[in-house]
Order: C-alpha cells, then sequence, then structure tokens
C-alpha cells in the first residue's frame, strides 16, 4: 500500500485487447531485429534477381509495390501503437519523477496535455532559468521556475538603483 492509500495493480483487461497487446508487442520486436532486416533484405534480392526471368513485366513489378504496401500499412498501426504505449511509459515516468523531487514544480506532471502557448511559455521561463544562472556564473544549481522568480524578484527590491527607481515610479 502506497502513502497516498491506494495500491497500484495491473489491471486484466478484455481478453482481445490483451492478445492484440500481446501480439503487436511480440511483431514489434520481432520487426526490428537483425533477422527481420536480412529476411526483407533477402526478399528485395531475389525479387531484383528474379526480373529478368520475368521481364520485367508489370506483374513482377506489381508483386513487390502490392507486398511492400500491404507490410507499411500494418507497421504504421504497430509502430504507433508503440510509440504511443513507449510515450505514456516515459511520461509516466518523469511525472514519477517530478511528483517526488523536493522543490521541482508539480506543473510539469500533466505537460503534455497543455496547450502548445502554454508549453511555448513554460520554455521561456526554463530559458530565464539559464539565463539567471549564466548571469549568477552558477551553471549546475538547479532552481524551480517558482523558486527562481522568488529568488529573481526578490534581487530585483534589494537592488539600489531598482529601489530608487520604484519609488520615483510609486511616487508619479
Amino acid at each position: 500500500m502506497s502513502k497516498a492509500g491506494f495500491e497500484l495493480r495491473t489491471t486484466r483487461g478484455n481478453k482481445l485487447a490483451e492478445m492484440i497487446g500481446s501480439f503487436s508487442q511480440s511483431v514489434t520486436e520481432w520487426t526490428g531485429s537483425s533477422l527481420a532486416f536480412f529476411i526483407a533484405l533477402g526478399i528485395v534480392i531475389i525479387w531484383a534477381v528474379t526480373g529478368p526471368i520475368f521481364h520485367y513485366s508489370n506483374t513482377w513489378q506489381l508483386v513487390i509495390n502490392t507486398g511492400t504496401t500491404i507490410i507499411t500499412f500494418l507497421m504504421v498501426f504497430l509502430i504507433q501503437r508503440a510509440q504511443n504505449k513507449d510515450s505514456l511509459a516515459l511520461q509516466l515516468k518523469l511525472n514519477e519523477l517530478v511528483a517526488a523531487m523536493e522543490g521541482a514544480s508539480n506543473r510539469l506532471i500533466d505537460v503534455e496535455h497543455m496547450s502548445e502557448k502554454d508549453l511555448k511559455l513554460l520554455r521561456s521561463h526554463y530559458r530565464r532559468l539559464v539565463e539567471m544562472s549564466v548571469e549568477d556564473g552558477d551553471l549546475v544549481h538547479s532552481h524551480s521556475v517558482e523558486e527562481a522568480e522568488r529568488r529573481h524578484l526578490k534581487k530585483h527590491r534589494n537592488h539600489p538603483k531598482r529601489r530608487s527607481e520604484d519609488e520615483s515610479s510609486k511616487r508619479s
């Protein structure tokens, strides 16, 4: 049982979905193997060698075109499924690290669901962190966005020139 009061358990879903998932995982792993590459290379070589036998006919070309089209069509879905699963697993791992790290900004936990505009704004905050680190001469010290903003505002308020500018603007 975790501190949050719930236990993480793997769930069993629909049998068909499990079978499809298992099959696609196996196919994805196999098609990424050296053996699969050499089999595909062998098929292409055999096809090229048989060109003169079939007089480079339209049927001979159609065989390779049809075969590669079907395989490509199916592989797009397998690759996308594997990519989605890997991406989700990676996001969950990163979320765990952010949630567990003291001082980390919790706004990053579900960052993949932010709008593109918000992501660009967040990126600009992190770029500003780098700039502040360069200004401070300390590139190895890490801060959250909020902590860096608080430190920056504190420095800004304590800076003699800025303080006098702020006071004069209040009088106006």
